[in-house]
């Protein structure tokens, strides 16, 4: 009590400035303490539940038990390094030091402070690099030890740091001259900036969804059309069946990357397209042919040397399988989960604009980050947005993921009334043991985290397992 009256009595600044480190410990601690819940139940639950004995080997969950156990333990530590890095940030001054670089670099390039677009862009750039080389042995650690160790990694370190570089410079390619758009819509707006600022995020979205699968994503992965054969001609029968726009089925190479799998589809109006990882399908993925005679394939050779070929158990779902987890994606669309998810976060993004243009006039906000004599922009919304605004994204994440499940079990139910309830329940199954997910959870962790229901409960509201 003593020590909360006394930052009461603290400078405004100040009080701002301890009310978001504490929130942000706060959190963690919350999250560590649902994160140590799980790992209990990793260690506690070592053989398989009794109305998973018809579902699950007691060797796959085992696996699988281990694999996000590791997970849960590299969570915990590298959070704890995050949270401790950002402390020391803001308590050593580390972003008025950053932004008084860029401006050093402004002055070494013959530009004055005026040019405050122009330095945010600097500053954006020095912070985007210290946050990569900072995450770099995560990610590494990560990708080379516990997704090797658990069998899921396909790339070599080579593979992996040349991808590593693509990423930061297509990402600095897009962010800056967004944000560079965005400060100068600011700048000009005048009383109704947060409604011009609004828009424009809006379309960048938009635009952004749109052109992602056609010219971003492809300078990564290989994209090439489903081959003709049977699952095309079911999967654009069964578009069609629900007025579903699809105008091509494509399959991307993810197998170079991971041998985990996924599936989705994009596009606005007329122009729907649906995209397959190559693991998902069980008769196409390369995982389920290593060791076998290869035709050649001339356009892949330049990246033949840096994935990895391993032997594995045979992966993916058969052509009924596919068709089911294509049902329970094509719910989503029918259902209009799609449309309502970007109405709800552009009514979101809408009202934290709002509240932007009211608070973006409050000095003790800099101040209380460090910036006694100026009030750029860039800052604003940095401290704003991540800061200021903390708690309200704690409580929507929350809520968001309290609506995904729903949405969820409506897929799954949709699914389910075009006849294809028995081949998701295997599909299910197969891509929980394909991705080695543990099918127990801790009621907490699984409520606040689990934007997909556990597989259980799945297979439960799909009729597979009966209630106890």
């Amino acid at each position: 009590m003593a020590m909360v009256e006394g930052i009461l009595d603290l400078p405004v600044e100040k009080q701002i400035f301890y009310a978001v480190l504490g929130f942000s410990w706060t959190v963690y601690l919350w999250e560590a303490y649902l994160s140590y819940r799980q790992r209990r139940t990793y260690r506690s639950t070592t053989q398989v539940p009794q109305e998973l004995w018809k579902i699950m080997d007691s060797e796959t969950f085992e696996k699988s038990r281990l694999y996000q156990l590791d997970k849960s333990n590299f969570s915990f530590w590298s959070g704890l390094y995050s949270e401790t890095e950002g402390t020391l940030i803001l308590l050593l001054g580390g972003i008025p030091f950053m932004w008084d670089v860029a401006g050093s670099v402004m002055i070494r390039i013959g530009l004055g402070s005026e040019y405050e677009i122009t330095q945010s862009l600097v500053f954006l750039t020095l912070a985007t690099l210290f946050s990569a080389f900072t995450g770099l042995p995560w990610s590494v650690y990560n990708t080379f030890v516990i997704e090797e160790k658990h069998g899921f990694n396909q790339q070599t370190l080579g593979f992996f740091l040349k991808d590593t570089v693509k990423k930061f410079i297509v990402t600095q390619c897009i962010l800056l001259p967004v944000t560079s758009l965005l400060l100068y819509i600011i700048k000009i707006g005048g009383d109704y900036f947060f409604i011009y600022a609004w828009l424009f995020t809006l379309a960048v979205s938009l635009v952004l969804v749109t052109i992602y699968a056609d010219y971003i994503a492809p300078l990564f992965d290989k994209f090439a059309p489903l081959p003709e054969g049977e699952l095309k001609t079911d999967i654009e029968d069964m578009a069609k069946s629900i007025s579903f726009p699809l105008t091509k089925v494509y399959v991307v190479e993810g197998s170079k990357r991971s041998s985990h799998s996924n599936a989705y589809f994009y596009g606005f109006f007329k122009n729907k397209r649906i995209v397959l990882f190559d693991t998902l399908l069980e008769d196409y993925s390369p995982l389920n042919k290593s060791g076998e005679p290869q035709p050649e394939q001339p356009e892949r050779e330049d990246t033949s040397n840096e994935s990895k070929a391993k032997p594995k158990n045979k992966k993916g779902c058969n052509n009924s399988e596919i068709l089911a987890v294509l049902g329970h994606e094509l719910g989503h669309w029918k259902l209009g989960h799609m449309v309502k998810n970007i109405v709800i976060s552009q009514m979101n993004s809408f009202l934290c604009f709002s509240l932007f243009a009211v608070l973006i006039g409050r000095k003790e906000l800099f101040v209380a980050f460090g910036f006694n004599g100026s009030q750029p922009t860039l800052i604003g919304l940095m401290i704003i947005f991540q800061f200021i605004f903390s708690p309200y994204n704690e409580l929507l994440s929350f809520c968001l993921t309290v609506l995904s499940r729903r949405f969820e079990f409506q897929a799954d139910a949709f699914a389910r009334s075009m006849g294809k309830a028995s081949e998701l329940c295997s599909a299910l199954i197969k891509l929980n043991k394909d991705n080695l997910g543990f099918p127990v959870a801790d009621w907490l962790f699984s409520m606040w985290h689990y934007s997909h229901p556990p597989l259980l409960e799945r297979l439960r509201a799909l009729g597979s397992i009966k209630q106890d």
